[in-house]
């Protein structure tokens, strides 16, 4: 925290107004990789896609499309996004996004309708930058290519 070419490592990736800051302990945030969800998984789920907590929403893909996906790379651009798994859902799907109340039926329902999974586990494999509208591929895995959407 002190060494101050972390901070300048932090400013290279996010941005000049970037900061390190020290939780004190209070709130809740989340630790876990890179999440991609699809407007197609989103409309399934029949919520607020924001509970999902997604990174990049990509839309244009039909229904739960998504699930067929781990293995593979999506590709927009330059930029590779490599899909390793069904993100297993937690206790923050329960939290609304406005006003923080908890719903523990939100987590119940997606137990019992998407086993308990839903959105990708994600690592950047090629990093850039992706801006809304851009297209979207997908390569490999069980998939196959051909895939097109946009974010």
């Amino acid at each position: 925290w002190s060494d101050p070419r972390s901070l300048t490592a932090i400013r290279a990736a996010a941005g000049p107004h970037a900061e390190l800051r020290r939780s004190d302990g209070s709130g809740s945030f989340d630790v876990l990789p890179l999440l991609v969800t699809t407007d197609g998984a989103i409309a399934a789920f029949g919520r607020d896609g924001r509970r999902l907590r997604p990174n990049i929403v990509i839309g244009g893909v039909d229904g739960l499309e998504e699930r067929a996906w781990p293995g593979s790379t999506i590709v927009i651009g330059d930029v590779r996004i490599d899909v390793s798994n069904l993100r297993a859902r937690c206790v923050m799907t329960t939290v609304d996004p406005d006003s923080l109340e908890q719903d523990h039926g939100v987590l119940r329902d997606i137990v019992r309708r998407f086993d308990a999974t839903l959105a990708l586990d994600c690592a950047v494999g090629a990093p850039g930058r992706i801006r809304l509208g851009d297209a979207v591929a997908l390569v490999g895995g069980r998939h196959g290519s051909g895939m097109r959407a946009t974010l």
